[in-house]
């Protein structure tokens, strides 16, 4: 019987899901919006087709922990170290100050300061599954306001730590049992933080490599990834830390490893579905009955903690990070909701004695409506005021050229003479660039390049690149270069791939994926400019030739014994130093006691 209830659960949710969130995207309202009216239309308060709502909601926050892990992969710990100031600045001052402003409102209406202070803390707190998804729906997590929520929600998960931690200190529980619990507590905390932090370093790159060398058994790696970020997320667990912090710090220790765009690959659907599910299962949390019964009161404490909330979001923004009005009200409307952490913190205060049921409750209704009012919150503002003056967004081009022989990703200073001695030579390309403004100017001077972007593998087949010869990857991006490159050696073995590369790191990351022809884009004219240099100071051109060759021949001796150490700084520091040592020997040896033209 259970397992019928299991399957009946399962195709309503599916079905639910593919209904009801292309109708909201087509409506404008956004994928987020659309999971969380299924899951208020499907749960104990609508339709009741779903009755036990706490176990999809146990699985679903897999969704959230898995999202945290992608972000983390997208930021190194330099990067990291970068937003600091953003992230414990402005991050800082939100919290205290949404708490204080939100507490000092509770307190004013009566409730005693315990009550005011845990009302505060869990109202000042965002939710990071729907904003991260809203601004990745509209593609703003590079803009100046995306950017800057990033920072204050990822603050916001470090916070929840203490705030949890406070609670039961609040409420009395462990005054028998002292300061000297409470530091044990906040050192297994350190400890458990700490040994993710040095096992991630020493033991996670080996066990991808070793599932990366199990060929033909792609599984194999998909279920590491996922060993990986579900053990890392229950060891938090276990520790009291949020699981989500654990998956983003996993992440960040992996974003230069050679597997991180793999990794991404491999989680990317299951993060999908599995916060798909976690905006239902709050949809589904949405008490409609309590909302019915007091309307007013439900409604006015909406308005208030989204306005005070957006009020002191503005004021960071404006005056803290000093960004302009439009940005402003940008991160104001995406941030002005509560957090699916503040229903831990709420549930945690009631078990606690600090609130009541009833507080409780109407807290978590409150939450749930916030959130389901900030796709249409974000909307609206983007309608009043866009946070950036862009052009519409255009689709790209349907690629309706014959098979070619060659395709070239890629139409900047690279591409365009590899594509000017192929139509020399009368030999078919295709050409693709995602730079609109590019693409047109090609065009105004007769040139047939497709707008698209190359590291997308519909566009790719598109292309026809199951029939074509060599593909040429003159992108200037080394990420999307590094995505078409792997969409390349998976889909289309056949093909004879010529990348370009910035730098010797972008080099060893092709390397990883079996690219063989690479060029670095500034080494062969550095070595022209070279030579001419010894020429002009009176070298034959012989001579000057000779010390470019071996120069040459030498560095790249030196690229194939770096790229098994790439990923290892102290190695890379001595070969670095040896190979100084050897090219020095290596002239000496050659000119003996020439010493000039």
């Amino acid at each position: 019987m259970e397992n019928h209830g299991f399957l009946q659960y399962a195709v309503v949710l599916l079905l639910a899901t593919v209904l009801a969130v292309p109708l909201a995207k087509r409506w404008r309202l956004g994928a987020v919006l659309g999971y969380l009216a299924v899951g208020a239309l499907i749960g104990p308060s609508g339709l009741r087709l779903i009755g036990n709502t706490e176990q999809i909601s146990q699985i679903s926050e897999l969704g959230v922990v898995l999202m945290l892990f992608v972000i983390g992969l997208e930021l190194s710990p330099q990067r990291l170290w970068v937003m600091r100031r953003s992230v414990f600045g402005s991050g800082s001052l939100q919290v205290v100050a949404t708490a204080t402003l939100i507490g000092g409102a509770a307190l004013a209406f009566g409730l005693e300061w315990k009550t005011a202070l845990v009302i505060g803390l869990g109202l000042a707190l965002s939710s990071t599954a729907i904003d991260l998804q809203l601004l990745a729906e509209r593609k703003e997590l590079n803009s100046a306001h995306g950017r800057l929520a990033f920072a204050i929600l990822l603050f916001q998960d470090v916070a929840a730590i203490p705030i949890l931690a406070l609670i039961p200190i609040l409420g009395g529980s462990h005054a028998d049992s002292g300061a000297l619990q409470e530091a044990f507590a906040a050192l297994r905390v350190i400890a458990t933080i700490a040994l993710v932090i040095v096992g991630g370093r020493y033991l996670l790159r080996p066990m991808f490599r070793a599932a990366a060398q199990q060929v033909g058994t792609p599984e194999v790696f998909t279920a590491t990834a996922l060993l990986v970020v579900m053990g890392i997320a229950w060891l938090m667990e276990l520790s009291g830390i949020s699981m989500s912090l654990g998956a983003f710090l996993a992440g960040v220790l992996l974003a230069d490893s050679e597997y991180r765009h793999e990794i991404e690959a491999q989680i990317e659907p299951f993060r999908g579905l599995l916060l798909g599910l976690f905006f239902i299962s709050v949809g589904m949390s949405l008490n409609v009955q309590l909302a019915m019964a007091q309307p007013q009161l439900v409604g006015w404490l909406l308005l208030a903690l989204i306005v005070s909330k957006a009020l002191v979001l503005y004021l960071v923004a404006r005056v803290a990070a000093r960004e302009d009005h439009q940005q402003s009200l940008a991160l104001a409307a995406i941030l002005a909701q509560g957090g699916e952490f503040a229903f831990v913190v709420f549930t945690l205060a009631a078990a606690n004695g600090l609130v009541s049921t009833g507080q409780r409750d109407l807290a978590i209704l409150v939450i749930t409506l916030s959130m389901a009012a900030t796709p249409l919150l974000v909307r609206l503002r983007s309608d009043i005021a866009p946070a950036t003056k862009t052009k519409p967004t255009r689709e790209f081009d349907k690629v309706d050229a014959a098979a070619p022989r060659v395709i070239i990703a890629g139409m900047g200073r690279v591409g365009q003479i590899v594509a000017r001695m192929l139509n020399a030579n009368r030999i078919a390309f295709t050409a693709l660039e995602s730079d609109p403004e590019q693409v047109d100017f090609m065009r105004h001077f007769g040139n047939t390049v497709f707008y698209g972007d190359a590291s997308r593998l519909d566009l790719l087949r598109a292309a026809q690149a199951d029939k074509a010869e060599i593909f040429v990857i003159a992108t200037e991006d080394p990420d999307a270069n590094l995505r078409t490159a792997r969409l390349l050696k998976r889909h289309f073995p056949h093909l004879k791939v010529f990348a370009r590369a910035r730098n010797r790191q972008h080099v060893f990351k092709l390397m990883d994926l079996g690219v063989g022809s690479i060029v670095r884009e500034t080494f062969f004219s550095s070595l022209e400019i070279a030579r001419g240099v010894f020429e002009a100071l009176g070298y034959d051109e012989a001579a000057a030739a000779e010390y470019v060759r071996r120069f040459r021949a030498h560095d790249e001796r030196v690229l194939a014994s770096q790229y098994p150490v790439y990923d290892d700084e102290a190695a890379l520091l001595q070969t670095s130093q040896e190979a100084r040592e050897d090219l020095v020997r290596l002239f000496e040896a050659d000119f003996g006691d020439d010493e000039g033209p």
